[in-house]
């Protein structure tokens, strides 16, 4: 890619965004940038971008969600997907936000915090050549979560965000989902009264943007069956939810792993054939 393009950009984000001036990866091709400041907590985005970039592009994004029950993890787990998809042209992000280990906070501010981001793509996401009209929200197990209450939650949000700012996304791509936060889901114990407001399985209805949902027959997680109901509560209220079942597997299954590939690859290309069925592709 030219130089000149990406020295553009990056004095567009620095003029545009005051929390701080956008940091270079060790990616020539991305940008990382705050989307959200609490106290001394600096939540981030690495905007990756494909090859033959502008900044005038108004390309499709995907914004990632790491997995690891609302408690741990890192940008790194879908550090492979989100290279892959920029390889194919989209703008690929992935998020930061707040953990229990890390940052001594419950699921809600994590919910806060995918929110926001999204926000602020729907914001500023014409300063980094996407078209905001097309950014997919993903994620994975807890992840995943965070990713569908972009689009289906409507409580939880940062006081601070520009809320006539919609968070929802044009579609959802979801790797072994918690989407059943009730008494007899995930995470009922750490929501408890709240989960008929916290749930996506709880809070369907008309206008949930198409959906992608992946799951492993032997997850002891997220059953079959509750994988089969959403995809029902979805259908009944006149939206698309494609749910594709992988035999045998477990939980975490789809994860970029150095000694077998086979499923990362294989719901990878669900993904690619997902998003070329929406034009995205």
């Amino acid at each position: 890619m030219k130089l000149l393009p990406l020295l553009f950009a990056s004095l567009l984000l620095c003029t545009t965004f005051c929390l701080g001036q956008p940091k270079k990866t060790t990616d020539k091709d991305s940008v990382e940038v705050i989307y959200k400041q609490i106290d001394t907590t600096a939540l981030k985005l690495e905007i990756h971008y494909p090859d033959g970039w502008r900044v005038t592009d108004r390309r499709p994004a995907i914004l990632f969600f790491f997995g690891g029950g609302w408690n741990s993890g890192s940008r790194e787990q879908f550090r492979p997907q989100a290279m892959y998809f920029t390889r194919l042209g989209l703008i690929t992000v992935l998020a930061d936000y707040r953990t229990k280990n890390k940052h001594q906070t419950t699921p809600f501010d994590a919910v806060s915090d995918a929110r926001s981001a999204m926000r602020f793509l729907k914001e500023k996401g014409t300063e980094f050549g996407i078209d905001t009209s097309r950014i997919i929200a993903s994620g994975g197990s807890a992840g995943a979560h965070l990713a569908a209450a972009t689009a289906m939650l409507n409580r939880y949000d940062d006081p601070k965000d520009k809320t006539t700012i919609s968070c929802k996304p044009a579609a959802l791509v979801l790797f072994n989902p918690v989407i059943d936060n009730g008494p007899d889901g995930y995470g009922y114990e750490r929501v408890g009264g709240q989960y008929p407001y916290f749930s996506p399985m709880h809070n369907i209805r008309a206008g949930v943007p198409p959906t992608l949902f992946m799951v492993g027959t032997a997850d002891k997680l997220i059953p079959v069956a509750t994988a089969q109901l959403y995809q029902q509560k979805i259908h009944s209220a006149g939206g698309r939810c494609d749910l594709i079942l992988y035999d045998g597997q477990p939980h975490g299954f789809f994860n970029f792993d150095r000694k077998t590939k086979e499923y990362y690859y294989k719901t990878i290309a669900q993904t690619e054939q997902f998003l070329k069925s929406l034009g995205y592709l």
